[in-house]
């Protein structure tokens, strides 16, 4: 599992001519291989079809050294194809691996405090696609070993290479493992390429060339196993997690041995394309930063998409093409029909439409448009004029089967030029969330004093209209929210409660860490307290509390005196992960007399891991007092159509679909916390001498607030009970 860094331009380029000069340069014998009994045989590469060029690079390493025959080490090694994690069937359920592990499993190669302290060793993690397919590859080997004729074979991963003084030092190693392993029938697992686990790694019988490893060990990027190694291996499945972290396990039944310094290592110029299921949670718990862990997917300039579906009720092909970073508008039936100036005018933003009606001008325009793209359901309902014997081959899809049935991406992404993601298909949001339609609200401009005016405040990704476009947020005037249909959620917090527990994982970009003991309780309320922290691992520490269960629509509610002082800022928010949606209220420290208001949309079905933002789509809105000096009751309403934010029950901003970004369909948890940000962008630098400072929060509420509900929806519903649930008094 490779957590580093990305590597700068100018030290990857200096690593490509230093192993460029030392390819010309013969590498000598290494004579623990060979054709003998106790020599290693073989050499199998694992490589994915479609990277040629690396199989090339590790061949070039291979082709400098000469095993005990004399023969080149290219000559014993093998290109054994790897299991790619965007082939949707290879990567399925399979008795093999079970892609359900631990946090405690992580905890055990590599113990930290600041995990543990955040999540229960229980919790579950499920494997990214891309580390199923490593981990069936790896496998895959293990099988060729175990029914081959050579006693050892090393397995490498197609981006190793040989560090200097690799000769010697794997020479030494193997002559020092088959000593260790005379009594045991010989090594059966030696690891020539590791990672020490964040210098946690626990090892016994440590000898000047060897070692017996514990546990702690990172990577399967070069090791040697033995047939009978691999057979054991074979035996103890199904993998269970990351293949490297599964193989910490079998150590002491393989009597595994390292070399005391890894002689192979991984290539620092070559992009991983490994998405690792455990990084959400060590961000979450402040281990690492997190701000680069999702790239955003970047549409080619393969032109404008059109697509008709079978209006069905789940739209997994317009979720599919918002997760491929195309900008997707959807049209409804009944919606007025277009022309096609009308039409190219949606495409001065949008690069995906799906199910436009268009006149039958438009639609015969469509057809002869170079710049168009067309993509059909099987029974999509086109408009008139639209004729399929027209549609141009190079230009146009049918697919073969309806989307809900489709076994993978490749003929959508063939069509658009764009690699095919390892997610699975999307089944897609309900109808009745109205997601991706574009239906903002009649309101007027918000005064300039109210937002922010910086552009590069908002982040940019296709789930955010730009402000080049001129989005400007809109101000309402003269509403007053309807009263609750029912309550579903009413806690005074004035003790704790199990319904909404303190939390202590935290997040990038925060410089507190959250501690239990961080929340106070009494008659006033809950009161979090941010303080100094000299001996934590991060400068601060402060309390948070969130919902145990998740909601889906309704207005959420609180009463809050925020937070005094620079630095500091003051949160309740809906949130949830995989994918990364987010409604936030927030009070700076540093301008009490605001409050931000905040969208951070991905799309995905549940369980996606698109987690892009860390600006959101931020508005400033004047409250007209200082949020730090009494209570006020702030809201989020939150329903398919439309976000509102209250104060004392007044709107106060409001936003619709794409405005400017899509509104959140997908289960979320209730938040509340005080933090402080890295960045002095949003409240400025924290003022030691005025630490201690705290927020005090009460009277939590969560209400059915429907105007009109669309068919379909059930606002305001916890997912682990009906509507009917009450949650009074602390109970």
């Amino acid at each position: 599992m490779n957590l580093s860094e990305a590597i700068s331009p100018l030290r990857t380029l200096g690593f490509r001519v230093r192993r460029a000069v030392k390819r010309a340069v013969p590498g000598g014998r290494i004579r623990a291989f060979g054709s003998g009994d106790s020599q290693i045989g073989k050499i199998l590469v694992i490589n994915l079809n479609r990277q040629p060029n690396r199989w090339r690079k590790v061949s070039g390493e291979l082709h400098r050294f000469r095993s005990a025959n004399g023969d080149r080490l290219s000559a014993i090694t093998h290109r054994f194809p790897a299991v790619d994690a965007r082939d949707g069937r290879a990567v399925a359920a399979t008795a093999d691996v079970d892609p359900i592990y631990r946090i405690g499993d992580q905890l055990y190669v590599q113990p930290d405090e600041r995990l543990s302290a955040s999540f229960a060793a229980n919790e579950p993690v499920r494997m990214s696609p891309q580390e199923v397919a490593v981990a069936r590859s790896h496998i895959e080997t293990w099988k060729a070993v175990a029914s081959g004729t050579d006693e050892y074979v090393l397995i490498l991963e197609d981006d190793a290479w040989f560090r200097n003084g690799a000769k010697s030092s794997i020479d030494r190693g193997w002559r020092a493992a088959l000593n260790r392993s005379q009594n045991a029938g010989g090594p059966k697992l030696v690891y020539l390429s590791y990672e020490d686990a964040g210098g946690t790694a626990l090892r016994a019988d440590v000898g000047e060339d060897v070692f017996r490893p514990v546990r702690g060990l990172w990577f399967l990027s070069g090791y040697v196993i033995s047939r009978s190694g691999a057979a054991a291996l074979l035996r103890a499945m199904p993998v269970v997690g990351p293949v490297d972290l599964w193989m910490n396990y079998r150590f002491e039944e393989l009597g595994a041995l390292a070399l005391t310094s890894p002689a192979i290592a991984q290539r620092h110029d070559l992009k991983s394309e490994n998405s690792y299921s455990v990084m959400p949670y060590l961000a979450r718990a402040g281990v690492v930063d997190g701000r680069n862990l999702t790239v955003v997917p970047r549409a080619s300039n393969s032109g404008f998409l059109i697509a008709w579906t079978a209006d069905g009720e789940r739209e997994g092909l317009a979720m599919a093409l918002s997760m491929l970073g195309r900008r997707v508008q959807v049209f409804d039936i009944g919606d007025e029909k277009l022309d096609f100036n009308e039409l190219m005018g949606i495409f001065e933003i949008f690069d995906a439409i799906v199910d436009p009606p268009l006149t039958e001008s438009a639609s015969a325009a469509v057809l002869t448009e170079k710049r168009i793209k067309i993509l059909l359901e099987p029974n999509a309902r086109t408009p008139s004029g639209l004729a399929r014997e027209h549609l141009h081959p190079s230009r146009s899809l049918i697919l073969k089967v309806c989307h809900l049935e489709h076994p993978g991406w490749s003929e959508i992404c063939q069509l658009l030029g764009l690699q095919q993601p390892t997610e699975a298909f999307p089944i897609g949001a309900h109808q009745s969330t109205r997601l991706f339609r574009r239906d903002r609200s009649q309101s007027v401009k918000m005064p300039a004093a109210q937002k922010r005016r910086v552009a590069e405040s908002m982040d940019d990704s296709p789930w955010v209209i730009p402000q080049l476009h001129q989005w400007e947020p809109l101000a309402v005037k003269n509403r007053v929210a309807p009263g609750p249909i029912a309550t579903v959620v009413e806690v005074s917090m004035t003790e704790a409660t199990s319904s909404f527990p303190n939390v202590t994982e935290t997040f990038p970009g925060n410089l507190a860490s959250f501690s239990p003991d961080g929340v106070e309780y009494s008659s006033e309320g809950a009161r979090i307290i941010l303080e100094a922290d000299d001996v934590g691992a991060r400068p601060f520490r402060s309390g948070a509390f969130a919902s145990k269960t998740s909601f889906t629509h309704g207005r959420f509610g609180m009463e809050i005196r925020a937070a005094n002082g620079p630095g500091l800022v003051t949160g309740f928010f809906l949130h949830r992960a995989s994918p990364r949606q987010e409604i936030d209220i927030e009070f700076s420290g540093s301008d009490p007399r605001r409050m931000l208001c905040n969208v951070y949309f991905n799309p995905g079905d549940d369980g996606t891991e698109m987690a892009y933002g860390y600006r959101g789509s931020p508005v400033w809105i004047d409250l007209g007092f200082d949020s730090t000096q009494e209570f006020h009751h702030y809201a989020i309403d939150w329903q398919p159509d439309r976000l509102a934010w209250l104060v004392d029950g007044e709107i106060v901003f409001e936003r619709g679909s794409w405005d400017p970004t899509p509104i959140p369909h997908l289960e979320m948890r209730v938040h509340a916390n005080l933090w402080a940000p890295s960045s002095q962008d949003l409240a400025g630098r924290v003022d030691k001498r005025r630490l201690p400072s705290s927020a005090a929060l009460r009277n939590l509420s969560i209400v059915d607030s429907r105007e009109i509900s669309p068919p379909g929806c059930v606002p305001a519903r916890n997912s682990e009970t009906n509507l009917a649930l009450r949650l009074r008094d602390n109970s």
